[in-house]
């Protein structure tokens, strides 16, 4: 699984896999765990959204906060994994 370094508030760096990712009004978005979370019921899933400037080599990514923009990403990651049971 690939993964991506995230650096958190704390300045602790949190290594999460990437399960998928997409493109949604022009904004590219990765659906990622924490495979440190892993029990026998799943890990949980975040949103992170790239909002890095024109430019830059690296993407900049945040966690998606906004219900409204979470839930239509949410629809798009939960189509593209149909076989997965999202909660």
């Amino acid at each position: 699984m690939e993964t991506i370094i995230f650096d958190g508030e704390d300045g602790t760096e949190i290594e999460l896999g990437i399960l998928e990712q997409t493109r949604v009004n022009g904004s590219m978005y990765l659906l990622v765990v924490d495979p440190e979370e892993s029990d026998e019921e799943g890990s949980a899933a975040y949103i992170l959204k790239d909002v890095s400037e024109d430019g830059e080599e690296e993407g900049c990514y945040v966690f998606v906060e906004d219900d409204t923009e979470y839930d239509a990403v949410y629809k798009v990651f939960a189509a593209m994994l149909d076989d997965i049971d999202f909660e």
